[in-house]
């Protein structure tokens, strides 16, 4: 660990670049967090492109780089990926690991405003901002040229992020995202515990009545598997679909047989890189 908290834990060769995991001390949460950044081989001669993928609940920082296969394209595409972990650890919150859709590995990627977890659970500030920032100062990363994407809770929060945030992000896609938390029982649960009981504040942090509010981001790509457990009660493409009928550009593409997990995203990953390198290179 250097004199500013980061800290780095391995690296590894990975398709002529490198696949790096790191902890550093956050000063947005307020606790040391880790994150995975995988470096493609161009980034030798001149600063590329980042992608952002968020992963989904009970996550972490290795999930996306040991699962979801996307190395080998980010390499010919010179992408480079960072994944962060999905919430803060180690806050000793009462109660912050009772449950697996809430607290701990499900940070939601907001800022909670409700006590207990307004103190560390910051997850947009991070990721955003202070995140963004470690990166391009220790990497060698255009921060000019920023994607977002992810999966399930991370769909969720590369979508409302890319809305929120439109003039960071080139790019944005999302596999099976949690597309109208406001009306799921999973959203219901991180809005109430996170945000508190006002609605309005949770129009704020859903990609459906963020789109409906009038908010707009890069061209969306949506990847949804059709034997998803989780489509008839947690998802809600349809809902998503329907208000981005009214100018924001969506390509929703449905795929029977497929679930939630990653042989789904790691089917499609190679379109999704293709998708944000068309907006990232361009």
């Amino acid at each position: 660990m250097d004199d500013t908290g980061f800290e780095t834990l391995s690296e590894h060769g990975c398709f002529g670049g490198r696949q790096g995991f790191y902890r550093h001390e956050s000063r947005a949460i307020g606790l040391p967090m880790k994150f995975a950044v995988f470096v493609p081989p161009q980034a030798a001669s001149s600063p590329v492109p980042v992608l952002f993928y968020l992963a989904g609940l009970t996550c972490t920082e290795e999930t996306f780089p040991i699962k979801a296969g996307a190395q080998r394209v980010a390499a010919e595409l010179g992408l480079m990926l960072v994944a962060p972990d999905t919430s803060p650890r180690g806050a000793n919150v009462p109660g912050e690991a009772e449950s697996w859709d809430f607290g701990v590995g499900a940070g939601f990627y907001l800022d909670a405003l409700r006590e207990p977890w307004a103190r560390h659970w910051r997850m947009e500030s991070y990721i955003t901002g202070e995140l963004r920032q470690l990166v391009a100062s220790r990497f060698p990363a255009d921060p000019a040229r920023c994607g977002i994407f992810g999966h399930s809770m991370g769909g969720h929060g590369a979508l409302t992020l890319a809305l929120r945030h439109p003039a960071l992000y080139r790019s944005v896609s999302a596999f099976a995202p949690i597309a109208a938390p406001s009306l799921c029982p999973w959203g219901e649960k991180a809005f109430g515990g996170y945000l508190g009981d006002d609605r309005a504040v949770w129009r704020e942090h859903d990609a459906s009545t963020l789109v409906e509010d009038g908010r707009r981001c890069p061209p969306i790509l949506i990847d949804q598997g059709m034997a998803d457990p989780f489509l008839p009660t947690q998802l809600n493409p349809d809902r998503f679909e329907q208000v981005c009928a009214d100018g924001q550009p969506l390509a929703l593409r449905r795929h029977a047989g497929y679930d939630h997990g990653y042989y789904f995203i790691s089917t499609f990953m190679a379109d999704h890189l293709a998708h944000h390198a068309q907006y990232l290179k361009a």
